[in-house]
């Protein structure tokens, strides 16, 4: 066959649909017996952190998944998660049922209950994925949408005695009286604790770095506000802290652990005891299940697959990876660790697939090459797009401008939601004259308390400031060379359609720099 995904979460049934769409020659492998096994278990807690909200205001379908962070792109209005409950924050069963419907609602073609044990490349080149009742899958193409595979442990000596969020129990009765150690500072350490306050006698939670805020530095991987009820009890001298420091050695010595730290604020190593020591410390991908001729590098840690800017091993071609794993492009800075930002790279990944395999040209449409049908195709775009809205800094609107010939207008395509990393990486990068329009943040927007009315102050005051707040930006480049930028203001509410603020300026921005190249 042409495509073997490995995986039926989210991203393997989105890839799914954009493949079957385009008809391909695809399957999908999942080890569970429905989709979403990744969502029996996790979170612990069973609460997402992934916002639901179907009520907006508006009545458009594609603004309105600016504000959908968990349904799959589909043109089927049934198939929303936003119609399944209407928790902000959802309960992950819901989700599972709704992947369970998307699957069957589009007559996915989903292999259930088969567990890659293994995966080579024959002599041939093809790929040979076995599954664990030694059934092999043949494919020309493998992409793998498995997610994380198991616990990231880091390597801190006697750490193997401790407890591990993938199963520590969540019932808190069974931590009553107890003094609790949770290594980690992430989502899932935070949202441990809060579920032991009311029990626990003592928790502590600790890591080497400073707690980053998602509502600060807008990526939502970092501590989000629904689970940081626990900074609130550390207020007051109560019995709970947050530790700054290093663990150098854990030891279990009866029933009791031994914890030696280094404090990160302070030249001090001290020892502390406790009753229960829970690992909190992410994921990585289980990469074990990669035969030596067709092993892919790894990269930050072993955790993630290095990967090319089209999600392609660096060192093995035809494997590639889709959803959360994609995250070692853009590690902690914008959104391709989640479904609302990973859905649309996947559709990107179809039409990077069809343009490679298939020699199928990436969709567009023509205009005419003027400063004001350009600007009004951007406005239009940027005033509606939820792909440059959710994957913003990492996707890109692209305008690639031809001139005519003799006595014929300039000729413009303009191509939707492409990887920034792949315009440059690719063909489109070596024109004459291209743009890319993209959604940012400015640069130190998370350095600023967004609740700091004089932080705010300071940086109105600077009249070569770049708006922190997320706001459109234009980039002109001739050969892979920047040669001017527009960033428009940005706006409390996200709208770009004024002329004198936005259209004129960006009018006359498109038509000086075309003027500049194409004479």
């Amino acid at each position: 066959m042409d495509y073997l995904v490995i995986g039926a979460g989210p991203a393997g049934l989105q890839l799914g649909l954009f493949l079957q769409r385009a008809g391909r020659d695809y399957r999908i492998l999942e080890a569970g017996p429905t989709p979403g096994t990744f969502y029996r278990t996790y979170p612990r807690h069973r609460r997402m952190i992934s916002i639901n909200k179907p009520h907006t205001g508006w009545d458009d379908p594609e603004r309105n998944l600016r504000m959908d962070w968990n349904s799959l792109l589909s043109d089927d209005p049934e198939l929303l998660f936003t119609r399944y409950t209407g928790e902000y924050f959802p309960d992950a069963d819901h989700y599972v049922r709704y992947l369970t419907d998307f699957a069957t609602g589009h007559g996915l073609n989903v292999s259930y209950d088969t567990r890659v044990t293994r995966i080579a490349r024959d002599r041939l080149g093809r790929f040979v994925v076995t599954d664990q009742r030694g059934r092999d899958f043949r494919a020309d193409r493998v992409i793998v949408a498995t997610g994380f595979g198991r616990p990231y442990v880091p390597a801190i000596p006697g750490i193997e005695t401790t407890e591990r969020y993938v199963d520590v129990p969540v019932d808190p009765a069974g931590f009553t009286d107890q003094r609790v150690l949770i290594i980690g500072k992430g989502n899932s350490a935070f949202e441990t604790a809060d579920n032991l306050v009311e029990n626990a006698a003592v928790i502590h939670v600790i890591g080497p770095r400073s707690i980053n805020f998602a509502w600060r530095t807008h990526f939502i991987g970092h501590l989000r506000a629904v689970n940081n009820n626990f900074l609130d009890t550390y207020q007051l001298k109560t019995q709970n802290m947050v530790l700054d420091a290093v663990i150098q050695q854990i030891g279990l010595v009866g029933d009791e652990y031994q914890v030696t730290l280094s404090y990160a604020r302070r030249n001090k190593t001290v020892q502390l005891t406790y009753d229960r020591v829970i690992t909190c410390t992410g994921f990585q991908m289980d990469a074990t299940i990669f035969d030596e001729t067709c092993r892919p590098e790894l990269a930050i840690n072993g955790r993630f697959p290095a990967l090319t800017s089209e999600w392609e091993s660096v060192n093995v071609p035809d494997l590639y990876f889709a959803g959360t794993l994609t995250q070692v492009r853009d590690f902690k800075k914008y959104t391709s660790a989640f479904i609302h930002g990973f859905r649309y790279g996947i559709r990107a990944l179809q039409r990077m697939l069809d343009r490679k395999y298939e020699g199928r040209e990436w969709p567009h449409r023509a205009l005419p090459a003027t400063g004001e049908v350009l600007a009004e195709a951007v406005l239009a775009r940027i005033n509606r797009s939820s792909g440059l809205f959710q994957q913003y800094g990492f996707l890109c609107d692209l305008i690639v401008v031809e001139p005519g010939e003799p006595g014929d207008a300039d000729t413009a395509r303009y191509y939707e939601e492409l990887p920034v990393d792949f315009v440059h990486d690719s063909v489109f990068g070596s024109a004459d004259c291209y743009f890319t329009i993209t959604l940012e943040y400015g640069d130190g927007h998370d350095a600023i308390d967004p609740f700091d009315v004089e932080a705010g102050r300071d940086w109105e005051a600077d009249p070569s400031h770049d708006d922190r707040y997320l706001h459109p930006v234009i980039r002109h480049y001739r050969r892979w060379t920047l040669i001017s930028v527009q960033r428009l203001p940005e706006d409390i509410c996200n709208d770009w359609t004024g002329e004198h603020e936005y259209r004129d300026p960006l009018s006359v921005f498109f038509g000086r720099q075309m003027a500049l190249v194409l004479t």
